[in-house]
């Protein structure tokens, strides 16, 4: 049975691909932001609410709390971290209690749900100024129009990865190594190729919803209040997966895997092309040595801008001392803190220059270092595909099936499309 992916997964690697890291607090810095995000006294308690981290960040995070508590005497944080699995459910239970901490590490969907429900702050509203210190693609993502375009979260890491080829299946398929697929057409093409000459696939899993953004669909009407992924770009990429499964280069085993189903796939040898992250290659170089050494890496595939992945610091708008949620907040995202952690975590500052630092710009010769340089170049260009109204496992779950059923010939990408679109504007319909 395959592992199912969860959120966290998504943004920082699958569980067998993290390490745990040495966390030093000697890198915390001082200084909430550039700018003061509340006016009013910055006293008393909150909970500050993270996502699986303190097993391996335990230090880092005790650090930046005590730096916080000693430039703000007076304050205290208490530091909770869910388990992954059923985080977001977590949340939804904690709000509708009155019991949500009052700063919460979520990603877009989690936070649009609580926004639409009148249970996050909104930053844009509470500090116009923040907006400059981050990237505009950071900020846009917690930026949401089908809210009335208000913004509730302060963007925090962000996550992208390059592609993987096995250039040793290619090379068994007649396929030139040298010239790897950059975009879909290219893929799709050396895909079938791959399926008729040998025994391989080239992809292990099908399209997500940020498969449709990174196609070039438009997934969502302008003011964000219902989705139109089943146009007829977003039905063309779906076709090609019903003539690749049809010319046996997608098997089906392929339609329930997901990302680690595919990671398995692809270190058993089985697949040409793996999407990764900035873990994959040591992930590779540790559980399967024998396909590492036939691996080359190259830019993520996209007709369009790349996607990327974004964790968020949210404050309740129930907070009993905003004003400290606030301040922490700003604080755990402000530059400094956001450079230490993303050199512990491997992951990316969203903050406004800090990928122009030459940690992200120089390779130091080692794979991770190449790796890093690009996925940071490549997170310049990106855009958090994934919308933040599809909320909720259900949308993603339900879009999968239909897509397997379109595969499968049960129902045309049209109807499978048609019935995907209809389940999630439903949903929205149920937040308003």
């Amino acid at each position: 049975m395959t592992q199912k992916i969860t959120r966290r997964t998504a943004l920082t690697g699958t569980a067998a691909t993290v390490t745990a890291l040495g966390v030093s607090s000697c890198g915390i810095g001082g200084g909430s932001s550039e700018s003061d995000p509340g006016s009013g006294e910055i006293t008393g308690s909150i909970r500050f609410q993270t996502w699986n981290l303190k097993g391996e960040y335990e230090e880092y995070f005790t650090a930046l709390i005590d730096a916080f508590t000693e430039e703000n005497p007076g304050t205290e944080v208490e530091w909770i971290d869910q388990p992954a699995e059923g985080y977001q459910d977590s949340l939804s239970a904690d709000a509708a209690a009155g019991n949500l901490p009052d700063v919460v590490d979520m990603g877009p969907e989690a936070a649009y749900s609580l926004a639409s429900a009148g249970m996050l702050l909104d930053l844009a509203e509470a500090d116009p100024a923040l907006a400059d210190q981050f990237m505009p693609s950071a900020w846009d993502a917690m930026t949401f129009s089908g809210l009335g375009g208000g913004t509730y979260g302060f963007p925090w890491y962000l996550n992208t990865g390059p592609s993987f080829f096995n250039t040793a299946l290619f090379e068994e398929a007649g396929l030139d190594p040298q010239a790897l697929p950059e975009t879909y057409e290219e893929l799709f093409e050396q895909a079938a190729a791959m399926a008729e000459i040998s025994d391989a696939s080239m992809i292990g899993r099908l399209p997500a919803i940020e498969t449709f953004g990174t196609y070039g669909v438009q997934l969502m009407n302008e003011d964000e209040t219902a989705f139109t992924f089943n146009e007829p770009r977003g039905v063309e990429l779906l076709e090609h997966y019903v003539d690749l499964y049809q010319g046996q280069g997608f098997t089906e085993e392929s339609l329930n895997a997901l990302q680690t189903g595919e990671l398995d796939s692809f270190k058993a040898g089985e697949l040409g092309w793996l999407p990764g992250s900035s873990y994959t290659m040591q992930e590779l170089r540790d559980t399967a040595p024998d396909v590492y050494e036939s691996v080359a890496v190259a830019p993520a595939i996209t007709d369009v801008a790349p996607n990327m992945y974004i964790e968020s610091l949210t404050v309740s708008a129930q907070s009993e001392n905003q004003s400290t949620a606030l301040a922490f907040a700003a604080f755990v995202s402000n530059p400094e803190n956001q450079m230490e952690f993303a050199k512990q975590a491997a992951v990316f500052p969203s903050t406004a220059g800090a990928l122009e630092d030459e940690y992200f710009t120089e390779d130091d010769g080692t794979d991770d270092g190449a790796i890093r340089v690009q996925s940071a170049a490549q997170v310049k260009e990106a855009v958090a595909w994934w919308p933040p109204a599809f909320s909720g496992e259900s949308s993603a779950e339900f879009l999968r099936e239909q897509i397997a059923q379109a595969v499968l010939g049960q129902t045309t990408p049209q109807e499978a499309l048609d019935a995907a679109v209809d389940y999630a504007d439903q949903r929205i319909e149920t937040r308003s």
